[in-house]
């Protein structure tokens, strides 16, 4: 046998370690669902928003809208309930 030394493959961690290792991964799973969260509102905004971005055509002077008043309130509900998460 040689003087070299063996390492085992392991390393001994104390109790306060493995805790402050576990809450470091409970905070990143935390963060990671509520940025993914995040970004699927942005995305649901973004798509809610640019139809009627496209739509508006600068060449023609006057827009026709039917329904007007009611397809307002209905887009105004869409975009609360992508504010509110739902």
């Amino acid at each position: 046998m040689t003087d070299e030394f063996f390492d085992f493959g392991f390393t001994a961690v104390d109790e306060h370690e493995l805790s402050a290792v576990q809450e470091a991964k409970s905070t990143i799973t935390q963060v990671s669902t509520t940025a993914e969260t995040t970004q699927e509102r942005l995305d649901a905004l973004y798509n809610a928003v640019i139809p009627l971005l496209t739509n508006l055509n600068p060449e023609k002077e006057y827009i026709l809208w039917p329904d007007r008043t009611a397809k307002i309130e209905l887009f105004e509900s869409k975009l609360l309930d992508i504010y509110q998460g739902k």
